[in-house]
This record gives structure tokens, C-alpha cells and sequence, in this order.
């Protein structure tokens, strides 16, 4: 992705990424399992209001599941397709002053943090090399996620570089040697 219109006067790429397609598609795949064993009562509950309403002369019987019917369906798949198609227009970057997260389906949205109001973030691993990371700003007004990326040590990198900067990183140095004779 060209990020040269979104960038400020002076203002460089550090890094920038995708997610990763697999990963980001089946990241809520738990909604999507619980949408096929909601899809099973209610396919039987439409089923069965389709013949009530043959047998009973009821014409709108048929529409009281169908609500729950379609649901169950976007559940199962269309959440799944919904993320597929707007994987094409997710990107990430991080420059030297700001993180830029690019996404949207029907509306693209650019979102924009400054290094400098990182206040902490939180990497949840689904492999060795595949995370994704939600980025705190100091005050918590929107929480930015950087979906399935690839090699996350590369963003988190950058990200305690800029919160050692604003003091907000504990130092990491070992225990003191005090005490000890050698």
C-alpha cells in the first residue's frame, strides 16, 4: 500500500504489514462453530413452521423462525465472508511518530495513534510467528488491534521503543549484584 498521502511532512515508515489472510478470516471462528450448532434447531424450527402453516392454513408462522434462521446463517458463514472480503482493504504501519491502521468493508476508515500515547499493549499469540496486538493509548479512549500479524516482534519492537521514550516502560536490567562476593 502507498502510505506517502497519509504521512506527515518529514515523517518515515518503520514498518508496514497485512494480516495474515487464513489467520484473519478464522480468528472468531468460535462464533462460527457456535452459528452451525444454532443453525441445526433452527433450520429444524423453520422446517416444521413451513408444514404448520401448510397443514394449519397459518401463512405467517413461516416468519417467526426466520429471524433466528438467518442469524444462525451469518454466524456460520457470513461473518466468515464478511472478514475475507474485508481483509483486501486492511493494512498496518508504523512510522516514526504514529501507528496507521487502514480498514472497512463498505467505507474505508484510516485510524491513527502517536507513538507517544501508547500507554501499553497486550500480544495474543495463535502461533511462534503470528499474533495479534491491541494497542492501549495512556487515555483509553480507543483501543487499536492490529490483527493475525506476521512476526509481531517487528510492531512490538517499535511500540517499547516509543514507551521507553515517554518513561511509561519498566526497566528490564537484572537484580543488583549487591551483597554478593566474588
Amino acid at each position: 500500500m502507498d502510505w506517502t498521502p497519509f504521512l506527515q511532512p518529514g515523517e518515515q515508515l518503520v514498518w508496514e504489514g497485512r494480516p495474515a489472510p487464513r489467520c484473519y478470516t478464522m480468528r472468531n471462528w468460535r462464533h462460527a462453530l457456535f452459528g452451525v450448532i444454532l443453525l441445526v434447531p433452527t433450520l429444524y424450527w423453520q422446517v416444521v413452521a413451513v408444514e404448520i402453516a401448510a397443514v394449519y392454513r397459518l401463512p405467517l408462522v413461516p416468519w417467526i423462525p426466520l429471524p433466528f434462521l438467518l442469524a444462525a446463517l451469518y454466524l456460520a458463514l457470513g461473518q466468515l465472508l464478511v472478514a475475507r472480503l474485508e481483509w483486501e482493504k486492511v493494512y498496518y504501519a508504523v512510522t516514526d511518530r504514529r501507528i496507521l491502521v487502514q480498514r472497512g468493508l463498505l467505507r474505508t476508515r484510516h485510524l491513527t495513534l502517536p507513538l507517544g500515547a501508547v500507554g501499553s499493549f497486550v500480544l495474543k499469540p495463535y502461533g511462534e510467528e503470528l499474533a495479534s496486538l491491541r494497542i492501549v493509548p495512556t487515555d483509553f479512549s480507543t483501543t487499536l488491534v492490529l490483527s493475525c500479524i506476521e512476526y509481531p516482534r517487528l510492531v512490538t519492537r517499535h511500540l517499547e521503543a516509543a514507551m521507553a521514550a515517554a518513561g511509561r516502560l519498566a526497566s528490564r536490567e537484572p537484580p543488583s549484584a549487591a551483597g554478593e562476593t566474588g
